[in-house]
């Protein structure tokens, strides 16, 4: 009875919907013709806190739960309540709960649910995609997913009607192991959603494959899908992509191409090979209207071509050096292999780009490397560092304009290279390209890693966050943003902290794909002001929802093996008043200065709490209090107390942590 009055409650505010202003969703009812399907198709959409959520992800589950939403409307809100009841009464049972929005924005969407207290989360059908394919006419629609039974449509309609408790029912006989008594159920209250390109199939089958289609996968997808490239199939003929169409449909509906992965809102960085928005949806239009031919040229098998042997935007490299072959065993684990060589620049060089060509893609994981200078020559008066790195779909690493990554003449190079095992005996040869600049460069390009050794993710968590910092001692300008995990990482931000509070997003990745690793170079330098901390934030899923968990059972800590876990983000950039001629090596100790602090400090105040104490560092928990002394310094694995605090040290109480 009491479930009949809320039920009651809601359709009255529903039927009083109109009287809302302010809510530009709303519209005219759709066509009468709009129907439910069957089965529900893959999809990727991210939610109001930018976490990223794929249908087919989570396989397992018993039931998905999604119900239409629209902000600021009564008739929303009173049905999200009820569906956040539900969620407490089913979230231990296999079913997950979400809003869909197909007609809102994201901050308004997070400023709803903000307000709201919303717990479920609000997957942002931006594109409106999902809510077209699902059928979605009205707010408050529910649609009951059965992923164990072909991501089947087992309900739809609303959460009740009538007196009766038609979603809860169908929840209710779905965990149970029963059918549901009534699959469709027509929804009758509740303002209509605009659904524009709906209805629209005869338009739809007249998009140009010549035009339009063709033209956008050859600057989207060729690149890789072409003979000679790292994708599985050449991307050269309309038959070809007709053949692949529905793949093509699935891949793009689940964000996993094109390849670029940085959440659109964030940044705006070179080498976006991002599909549009519009774009988007005239692909996925053109192949639900069955792909037609049409008529004109086909570009893609007129101008096929051939993946060059070096980035045909850098051409071939001034200088080539070819690293030591390793045979690579049919499985196990393989030992990093340090490869040193001589180093080919006898004199101070400076490089423009260095491009890093694997002899074999599937077992070369990734390669990290190093200027080792000769210690019976006189200290270079340029600094060392990186001479070049490598993951997985990374591309050439272009430094940035009037800069330049230093090479030290003489010495050697070592080239970390750490190889993965495929059930295949393999050999790679991998071979390094750089390209020099025929004259120093104005500005140093520095480098430097935001990370924790000291984390654990329990075993089984879906996702673990875990934060880490430094902090900028000088304003700087930032080149590149790399972020690096394993087979777990799920989700990865950058965030800069100003000295006032002030915090702005610099990236965020949705959904992390180990698969493709990639460095983000924003359009235009990034510049960080004196005392600002960049922040990382990791999440990782060491569920069985996650395929590519090596073992979900055990707990996980920091390891050099793709079996074990990293949290590393890597960020290139340049000392605001450093230069050639003017090099500030003090900084880069001071910016040293806040690592470890930095790995700690969760809520990045300056302070470490006993609790911010984990994984390697949760042995110092007995001796937290002998070492607190106020405005002490410990430096890592010496734990000695310091009274005073040390130079470059941020302003803290409490234990605080130098770098080693």
């Amino acid at each position: 009875m009491k479930f009949k009055l809320l039920a009651s409650t809601m359709a009255a505010a529903v039927l009083g919907i109109g009287a809302i202003a302010g809510v530009s969703a709303i519209a005219a009812p759709s066509p009468a013709t709009v129907s439910v399907p069957e089965k529900a198709d893959n999809f990727q959409l991210t939610d109001h806190t930018r976490l990223a959520h794929e249908l087919h992800y989570f396989r397992d589950s018993k039931a998905i739960v999604i119900m239409s939403q629209v902000n600021g409307t009564a008739a929303s809100r009173a049905a999200a309540a009820e569906l956040e009841k539900l969620q407490a009464t089913y979230k231990d049972k296999g079913v997950l709960f979400y809003m869909l929005n197909s007609a809102g924005t994201r901050d308004a969407a997070a400023a709803e649910a903000k307000a709201q207290g919303y717990d479920i989360p609000i997957l942002m059908d931006e594109l409106q995609l999902v809510g077209e394919s699902l059928g979605v006419q009205r707010e408050g629609e529910i649609f009951v997913v059965t992923p164990l039974d072909g991501f089947r449509i087992a309900y739809h309609g609303p959460l009740a009607a009538d007196g009766k408790a038609y979603a809860a029912d169908a929840i209710a006989a779905i965990t149970s192991g029963k059918p549901v008594a009534n699959a469709r159920v027509e929804v009758k209250s509740g303002a209509a959603i605009s659904f524009p390109e709906r209805g629209k199939a005869t338009e739809h089958a007249k998009i140009s494959y010549s035009g339009e289609i063709a033209p956008l996968l050859q600057a989207k997808c060729v690149t890789c899908h072409q003979k000679g490239g790292i994708a599985p199939f050449a991307m050269d003929s309309y038959d070809v992509v007709k053949t692949f169409a529905p793949m093509i449909r699935e891949s793009v509906r689940a964000e996993r191409m094109p390849p670029y992965f940085p959440d659109p809102h964030i940044g705006t960085f070179q080498n976006d090979q991002s599909m549009t928005a519009e774009q988007t949806r005239t692909l996925i239009h053109w192949i639900e209207a069955g792909a037609p031919r049409g008529t004109g040229e086909d570009i893609l098998k007129t101008q096929a071509g051939e993946a060059p042997e070096w980035p045909t935007y850098l051409g071939k490299p001034d200088v080539i050096v070819e690293l030591p072959s390793f045979d690579v065993p049919a499985s196990g684990l393989v030992e990093y292999q340090n490869q040193r060589v001589d180093n080919p620049f006898k004199e101070d060089t400076w490089l423009r780009a260095i491009s890093i060509k694997p002899g074999d893609r599937t077992v070369l994981h990734h390669v990290i490397s190093n200027h080792v200078p000769d210690p019976k020559l006189p200290r270079a008066k340029i600094p060392g560092g990186s001479v070049g790195s490598y993951t997985p779909g990374a591309e050439a690493q272009i430094i940035a304009q009037d800069a330049g990554a230093p090479v030290p003449g003489g010495g050697k190079l070592n080239f970390q290279m750490h190889y993965t095992t495929t059930g295949k005996a393999a050999t790679d040869k991998t071979q390094v390209g750089f390209y020099t600049l025929k004259a120093p460069p104005k500005f140093i390009k520095r480098s430097t890693v935001i990370g924790d050794f000291g984390f654990k993710i329990p075993a089984g968590a879906a996702r673990h966050k875990e934060v880490a910092y430094q902090t900028f001692p000088a304003d700087a300008y930032l080149y590149t943003l790399y972020p690096h995990a394993h087979y777990r990482g799920f989700h990865v931000e950058l965030k800069s902290v100003t000295p006032d509070g002030k915090e702005t997003m610099l990236l965020s990745l949705p959904k992390y794909d180990f698969n493709w690793q990639r460095d983000y170079d924003p359009i235009e330098p990034i510049l960080i002001t004196k005392g600002t901390k960049l922040v990382a934030t990791w999440v990782w899923d060491n569920s069985t929802n996650n395929r590519a968990n090596p073992d979900p059972t055990r707990d996980v800590t920091w390891g050099e093996q793709t079996p074990d876990e990293m949290m590393y983000f890597r960020v290139n950039y340049r000392w605001a008043d450093e230069t050639v001629d003017n090099v500030r090596n003090d900084l880069q100790q001071q910016l040293m200065a806040s690592l470890s602090i930095g790995m700690i400090d969760d809520n990045y105040d300056n302070l470490i709490q006993e609790g911010e104490l984990k994984g390697m560092m949760a042995s110092l928990k007995p001796r937290f209090k002998a070492l607190d002394l106020d405005g002490a310094m410990l430096r890592p694995f010496l734990f000695r107390p310091i009274k005073r605090r040390q130079a470059f040290a941020p302003p803290v109480r409490g234990v605080a942590l130098l770098n080693l």
